[in-house]
């Protein structure tokens, strides 16, 4: 049978949110299918089908496909399944895309204890070692995702948001970009392909008209823009940016995570996020921002 041109791979740590983003992945229109046994999708990538076959299939076959994969699939290896990932990237008439789900390990010890589930390689153990045995089976799939998201802090219309962002099916494929706003006190976004720290601008928190509000008031904004380190920053920043998305994109990179931090990511990391979003999308990029400790917390 032939396959569908587009598919994504949904896998990742237990507890992160696999089977949220195939809900997603279907309101977008994909076919979801969630634990298909590795042996049934390596039959799709034969290419030993007669044009004949090919024709008819092409007729009825579903546009896109999401596909979640994880330690319970039928016939999981780390290796048998990064092979296998290498044959549909490898086959001519896919486009292919592998979304990892990560979380920290008190956030996902806080998922199952809430849930009351049982770690699914934890089952004479505790939940923090089925956490740690399937952290070190995952590394290698991890590293060979093309998108890495952290769940820990993500609210669910966030989520919808990013994972739209990156795979509404009217677009094309291509290089997606994630910005993420951030705090340096809770640590750096795991999924972050670069990482920029804008703690040497004037800082709005010092302010009290301004300490309560965030980076996207309009207040806040005038006061940073006020800096006169702002400019030049701002300018040479979002230059290396438009300069480098072009040579990921041809390296093959599908999907790029661009963090820009502060103290507490509530003023100038949010502010900056914002601008460089506006600069990305007028330059026509499609982009995706994420605040990630804009809610809580303060510089």
């Amino acid at each position: 049978m032939l396959a569908p041109t587009r598919f994504v791979f949904v896998t990742g740590m237990s507890g992160a949110g696999r089977s949220s983003a195939l809900k997603v992945l279907e309101d977008l229109g994909y076919e979801a299918i969630d634990n298909l046994p590795l042996f049934l999708l390596r039959r799709l990538t034969d290419e030993d089908l007669q044009e004949s076959d090919v024709d008819a299939e092409r007729r009825t076959a579903p546009r896109a496909l999401a596909i979640g994969v994880d330690t319970r699939s039928r016939g999981f290896t780390a290796d048998g399944f990064t092979e296998l990932l290498a044959r549909f990237r490898q086959h001519r008439g896919f486009s292919v895309a592998l979304l990892y789900l990560d979380a920290d390990d008190t956030v996902l010890r806080t998922r199952f204890s809430a849930t009351r589930r049982r770690h699914p390689l934890a089952a004479d153990r505790t939940v923090e070692d089925g956490i740690a045995i399937e952290r070190q089976i995952m590394a290698p799939i991890r590293a060979a995702a093309d998108q890495v998201l952290d769940t820990s802090l993500l609210s669910l219309p966030d989520f919808r948001r990013v994972i739209t962002a990156s795979h509404a099916l009217e677009q094309s494929p291509g290089l997606g970009l994630n910005v993420v706003s951030f705090s340096y006190r809770e640590g750096l976004p795991r999924e972050a392909d670069l990482v920029f720290d804008v703690r040497f601008l004037d800082n709005p928190f010092y302010q009290p008209a301004l300490k309560s509000k965030t980076g996207d008031d309009p207040e806040v904004g005038a006061f940073i823009a006020a800096d006169p380190a702002w400019p030049p920053f701002f300018a040479s920043f979002s230059d290396l940016i438009l300069s480098l998305v072009p040579a990921y994109g041809r390296e093959g990179k599908t999907y790029l995570t661009i963090a820009v931090g502060c103290t507490g990511g509530r003023h100038r990391s949010v502010y900056t996020a914002e601008r460089l979003v506006e600069r990305l999308t007028a330059a026509g990029h499609r982009v995706s921002l994420h605040h990630r400790d804009r809610d809580h917390g303060g510089d």
